[in-house]
């Protein structure tokens, strides 16, 4: 069981994903170390706050929609598996590209508590793949006009 504890605070307390935990309102319970270094809000500055923080203003309908309909059934694609690639929002106002999954938080009764979810800043590999499609796209158009 010990080996347990320490797995459990190894993984949450670790620096290389985000890890992030909200209520069923959508407000920030729980913000690791990973977090702060993606975003750069401290934990002390995100806990108690709206997702809002880290989502771009022209995406927070779309993902309050979703948000409330994954609170309300219980399901997410994104909790088996599946990643989620957004924009997310860091302290500084840049806009990053992120991958994420989604694990549900139930209450003793089994209704969904809030969320946890596990996030990697991908913002460099989607940076150098719209390189290689712009690459490409301009190599077939130099070859079309032959």
């Amino acid at each position: 069981m010990e080996f347990q504890t320490n797995l459990g605070e190894a993984l949450l307390g670790s620096a290389s994903d985000a890890i992030v935990a909200t209520d069923r309102e959508g407000r920030i319970t729980f913000w690791n170390p990973g977090a702060e270094r993606v975003f750069g809000f401290t934990a002390e500055d995100a806990v108690g706050q709206s997702l809002d923080l880290i989502i771009p203003e022209n995406l927070r309908a779309r993902h309050w929609a979703g948000f409330r309909e994954v609170m309300e059934t219980g399901v997410s694609r994104y909790g088996h598996g599946d990643l989620l690639s957004v924009p997310g929002l860091t302290r500084d106002g840049r806009r990053i590209s992120v991958e994420f999954t989604i694990v549900m938080l139930r209450d003793p009764a089994q209704r969904v508590a809030g969320t946890v979810a596990v996030m990697r800043d991908v913002s460099r590999r989607f940076e150098e793949i719209r390189a290689l499609r712009r690459r490409l796209a301009q190599s077939g158009q130099a070859g079309s006009g032959s």
